[in-house]
């Protein structure tokens, strides 16, 4: 009776979810069937049955699903063998009993028959039988029935192939193996029949597709899961690739060589065109996404002569699509066909494309097809990405291709770009004048589109290069006569629409020309078409003229990137060492501008950096990608050496201040040349100003060898910056103080220095910047975050800059033996360190969860890579500083353990940058500072091993190695420590931490014994010799646990096991000492190595008890 009450009562709670009106009882509600779902017990199970047997609503009837789904899922199962064949029946006996259930309710049942099949695929009733194998037996019963049970079993098939297909959350926490075994299994065992059954279903269908109404819900439900079920098989992870979805346009089908008889008989294919042809446009879609699959079937499963006849047919297919295209009017149609046309060339050569019989009808219907999609450029704009990815290829080939046909790509790819190219240009009036989304926008698809493009206008590169100067001159001449009536004076009212029409189709006309230079890598080439780059670039260059001198009345912020676009495709194609400098293209600079080498070309690429520094610096994305072309420039070793010598450089190098003097008749001004490099800009727009430097820095160093003074005179600028926020932090405690200003300099002046200490990568460099800056200077970046350790837009900066101070890059920090730079430079990492550390925990916890990052967890990563870098860069002797009594080393260690016991353990691993700096730094503690760690307080060593156990079992490898090396440190110090005591005997542990935690809290590193095993024998392990580093010493460490561990996993395992389980376990310690030699340690790792293989093969096999091993080892 109190249990009736209780279903009645879930009853209400379900009904108050859905259809209550009040929040607040809805949310109550919701917290009290979440409850009910996290039971275990047998209560939950009848209640839930009840809840089906009742049927009072769909609502109570979907809670029922969902609750047992989550109930078999779980890990380690608590139901019997016999409950789940119970549950498994009543789903299927419920189901046909009740054809007529609400979609989701059934839906909900349909997954639960899924997951239980899944998950007890190799519990067996005896040897013989297995418990949930008879699938398709079991399901064959309802095609025997009405529309509405055919429809369930077709669902049931569908879903439990999707279901073996997939890792559910389920199977989040079981190894990845099994999974695939499960898998595995399926497919070699019923797999390929229930394809045959859709098939025959299919078949079936099309022949009284006539009669068939698919306006009734039921017939129309039946062919949609009929056409998902072939799909999911065919979609099926044959070999466990796990191929990312985003990637399909490259993915083979691996089909398993038992299916050719499916393919071979050539019917397959035909029906599900057929299907195409026959079904409406609800449906036809899914035929047209089988049809990828199919086209998408490894080589290898045909012969020469069974591919050509297959291919043949799919081309058939195609062609008779295109000359019927009506169903390509649906946008769900005519992607899924984009798609279907890649994959021919995908998945077939060139080569044997063009001798099948109909290619050239085939082509030109492409063609077609092509030219009147790129003209519609608004319908299905995510679909032509495949259409010109097919051009592409197919012109790609072209060098490779070894038939005689003609490939008849000369004749078609021409029309191809023209039509790219004129819908494109057409397109810029129609989103002016309609107010839509403007293609110019999306940087990313346009990049994607020109570089498809590039490759395919170098076919017929005469043709592409005429059409671009012929539309590119008329642009520019027409658009030049409207600036100058602008600028004259004689601009007509609608001038202004036609000169924004002019500078989108300029736009676009950069973009083209730019990537038609960059084609020029992925394809052969020859000096005419160097003669035709020449052309196109002096084009551009000369609009860039004109467009450039209008820039203090104001530009065009797309066109700016275009030339910017522009300029990376220059670069890399026809900047350096792999061009000579003699070919046509320099050739056609010189006759039409005058410029005669690279250098001249060089100072172009400058002169247009220095301009849009100038107009520029307030929009972000031309500021950063300016940046990003100067810095590209400053890295290559000959343009470097070319660029120095320029008086643009120079001019730089002279002046990289905010504003600089200019002499004139009337006496000097000020012009703004570097305006982002100004206090007055958003500190979001100094942040280009460390890329900015970096170049300048590499720049510098290309001829300042030990010219000291030249280092002095180019520091002038930023010594004054200084120098002025070092007078203002001074007033810090006085009304005067200047707290924005000071704020600012401080900021940039930090990102400055930063830039400068990245690019002086040498000993003679870095040591002029060091003396520079400490200790003149160093005091002012501390007082600063002093003074604004609760703002990060300060301190982080300001710990970037000593993050990079103290990193060893290229070796540059090797200080002379008489030196006390090292020792001096830790000082001031320290100092900073602890500085921002006790104020940041001065402030408490009164941060809001979704600004605990960059308010404070940000800092305290920044400042773990800075005590890392500094402890691991081999400069410092770390004993002299307790030797003399220099507490740096001791303040900077107590303030990490400070900083780390502020975090709470799972923030460690949801932020990544976090747990990255957190697990390298203690590495480097465990390796070179055990003598620190060993005298901590126990419940700062307990939260360290806590925090390493739950690193073990990371995603990321890195932190998971990490984890690894510093537990491997951490149990060899201990057991060499017990080691040494049970020999000398008078060794005093009582003082040491590890020693203490592992008196008062044995189980911890019993438990990480446990994990490290589970990983190694159940899971997917990435980095099998990182983990067996840590077992050697804890199994020593806790020899009667790992004991007990032993005998509870064979006890596990199914009777004919048990006796392999323990011939393994013997088999992994034989031939292992007691002791952590390294040739002992090499030993058992390769014991280890065969033990996981053993572990591994013994999977495959069925396992006839409920549970295993893998899930035992959790509890």
């Amino acid at each position: 009776m109190a249990e009736d009450q209780e279903v009645v009562k879930l009853e209400l709670l379900c009904k108050q979810l859905h259809e209550a009106n009040d929040g607040v009882q809805r949310q109550e509600a919701e917290k009290a069937l979440v409850e009910f779902q996290s039971g275990r017990g047998a209560a939950t199970l009848s209640q839930c049955q009840l809840l089906l047997d009742r049927a009072q609503s769909s609502y109570s009837q979907y809670l029922a699903a969902t609750t047992l789904t989550k109930l078999v899922s779980r890990n380690p199962c608590t139901l019997s063998l016999q409950q789940r064949i119970d549950i498994r029946n009543y789903v299927l006996n419920y189901l046909a009993t009740r054809p007529k259930l609400v979609h989701y309710v059934t839906q909900g049942l349909v997954v639960l028959f899924g997951r239980i099949t899944k998950l007890g695929w190799f519990d067996g009733l005896d040897k013989e039988k297995w418990a949930f194998r008879n699938v398709v037996g079991d399901v064959s019963q309802f095609m025997q029935g009405s529309v509405d049970h055919c429809v369930i079993g077709v669902q049931l098939l569908a879903q439990l192939t999707a279901e073996m297909n997939q890792i559910s959350e389920s199977d989040a926490n079981k190894s990845l193996t099994k999974h695939r075994k499960i898998a595995s299994s399926f497919r070699d065992t019923q797999l390929y029949d229930i394809f045959q059954l859709s098939c025959t279903l299919l078949r079936t269908a099309l022949e009284n597709s006539k009669t068939l109404n698919f306006n009734d819900e039921s017939q129309h439900g039946l062919m949609t899961h009929l056409l998902r079920l072939a799909l999911n098989c065919l979609t099926f992870d044959f070999i466990g690739t796990s191929v990312d979805e985003s990637s399909d346009d490259l993915g083979t089908v691996q089909i398993p060589t038992s299916w050719r008889p499916a393919f071979l008989d050539f019917s397959t294919v035909q029906l599900f065109f057929d299907l195409y042809a026959s079904l409406p446009a609800s449906l036809s879609p899914v035929t047209l996404s089988c049809l990828v699959q199919i086209a998408s079937v490894r080589r290898t499963l045909f012969s020469n002569e069974e591919r050509a006849k297959f291919l043949s047919q799919l081309v058939n297919g195609v062609r008779n699509i295109l000359q019927n295209p009506q169903g390509l009017s649906d946008p769900s149609n005519y992607h899924e066909f984009c798609r279907l046309l890649l994959r021919l060339k995908s998945n077939y050569q060139l080569g044997e494309l063009v001798t099948v019989e109909h290619y050239p009808d085939a082509i030109q219907l492409i063609a077609k097809f092509t030219v009147e999609s790129l003209n519609m450029w608004q319908f299905a704009p995510n679909s032509v990405h495949y259409l010109l990815s097919l051009w592409q290829r197919m012109v790609g080939s072209v060098p490779y291709m070894k038939a005689t046909e003609p490939h008849l790509l000369e004749t078609y790819t021409p029309e191809v770009v023209r039509a790219y190219v004129s819908s494109r240009l057409e397109s810029v009036s129609v989103v002016l004048r309609e107010g839509l989304d403007d293609p110019l926008d999306d940087v990313t698809v346009i990049q994607q589109q020109l570089d498809q493009l590039s490759t395919i206008g170098r076919c017929e590169y005469a043709k592409t290069c005429a059409l671009l100067v012929q539309l590119f001159e008329q642009t520019a001449q027409r658009y030049q006569e409207l600036i100058t009536a602008r600028i004259n004076n004689r601009s007509q009212q609608h001038s202004m629409e036609d000169i924004a029409i002019l500078e989108g189709q300029l736009t676009w006309l950069v973009y083209m020309i730019g990537s038609a230079i960059g084609g020029r890598v992925s394809f052969n080439t020859s000096d005419d078409h160097d003669a035709m780059d020449g052309e196109l670039v002096c084009r551009v260059l000369q609009l860039m003229n004109l467009t450039d001198s209008c820039l203090p009345q104001g530009g065009c912020e797309r066109r700016e990137l275009a030339t910017i676009s522009f300029f990376e495709q220059f670069r890399k194609i026809y900047v350096g060492d792999q061009v000579h400098k003699t070919s046509k293209f320099y050739r056609r600079l010189s006759e039409i501008l005058g410029l005669n080498d690279e250098s001249m070309v060089l100072a172009v690429f400058v002169r247009k950096i220095i301009t849009n520094l100038k107009y520029w610096g307030h929009c972000e994305q031309i500021l950063t990608r300016t940046l990003t072309l100067l810095s590209d420039l400053s890295i290559s070793y000959n343009s470097v050496r070319k660029l120095v010598k320029l008086e643009e450089v120079q001019f730089m190098l002279n002046n990289h201040t905010k504003e600089f003097r200019v002499l004139k008749e009337s006496g000097p001004q000020h012009s703004e040349h570097f305006p982002f490099l100004g206090v007055g800009v958003s500190v979001q727009e100094m942040r280009s100003r460390t890329l900015f430097y970096t170049s300048l820095g590499r720049l510098l160093m290309v001829e300042l060898g030990e010219d000291e003074e030249k280092f002095t005179q180019f520091m002038i600028p930023i010594t004054a910056a200084f120098d002025s926020v070092g007078r203002l932090l001074a007033q810090a405690e006085t009304p005067v103080f200047q707290a924005e200003e000071a704020k600012k300099g401080l900021i940039g002046l930090a990102r400055d220095l930063r830039g400068l200490a990245y690019a002086f990568n040498t000993k003679t460099s870095y040591m002029m910047l060091f003396d520079w800056i400490y200790p003149t200077y160093t005091g002012v970046l501390v007082r600063g975050v002093e003074i604004w350790s609760h703002d990060p837009q300060i301190t982080t900066p300001v710990l970037k800059l000593f993050a990079e101070l103290v990193q060893n890059r290229s070796q540059r920090l090797q200080f002379d033996v008489s030196s006390p730079n090292g020792i001096l430079l830790f000082r001031e990492a320290s100092k900073v360190i602890c500085t921002y550390g006790s104020r940041i925990l001065a402030q408490g916890d009164n941060i809001p969860k979704d600004q605990i990052y960059p308010m404070r967890l940000k800092g305290i990563s920044i400042s773990f890579s800075i005590l890392k870098a500094a402890l691991c860069g081999n400069y410092v002797n770390f004993g002299v500083f307790r030797l003399y009594g220099d507490d740096a080393l001791d303040s900077a260690l107590h303030t990490f353990v400070k900083l780390l016991l502020s975090i709470p353990q799972s923030d460690l691993l949801v932020y990544p940058k976090l747990s990255q700096t957190y697990y390298v730094l203690l590495e480097c503690l465990a390796q070179d500072h055990m003598n620190f760690l060993s005298t901590l307080e126990p419940n700062v060593f307990l939260y360290v091993l806590s925090s390493i156990s739950e690193g073990l079992s990371a995603i990321d490898t890195m932190v998971c190695s990490g984890c690894c090396a510093t537990l491997d440190h951490i149990v060899t110090y201990l057991y060499k420590l017990l080691h040494q005591k049970s020999k000398k005997g008078t060794v005093d542990l009582e003082s040491d931490a590890l020693v203490k935690v592992m008196k008062h809290q044995p189980s911890i590193l019993q438990q990480m014994l446990a994990t490290v095993l589970n990983i190694i024998m159940f899971e997917d392990c990435r980095n099998q010799w990182s983990m067996s580093r840590p077992l050697l010493p804890l199994i020593l460490l806790n020899n009667e646990y790992f004991g007990q561990l032993r005998q509870q996993i064979i006890s596990q395992q199914a009777p004919d096991k048990q006796g392999a389980m323990a011939q393994w376990f013997d088999s992994l310690m034989e031939g292992i000492e007691p002791n952590l030699l390294t040739k002992n340690r090499d030993k058992f790792t390769q014991n280890l190595s065969v033990f996981r293989r053993d572990i591994n093969d013994s999977l495959k096999g069925p396992v006839t008890s409920g549970g295993s091993g893998s899930e035992m080892m959790t509890s």
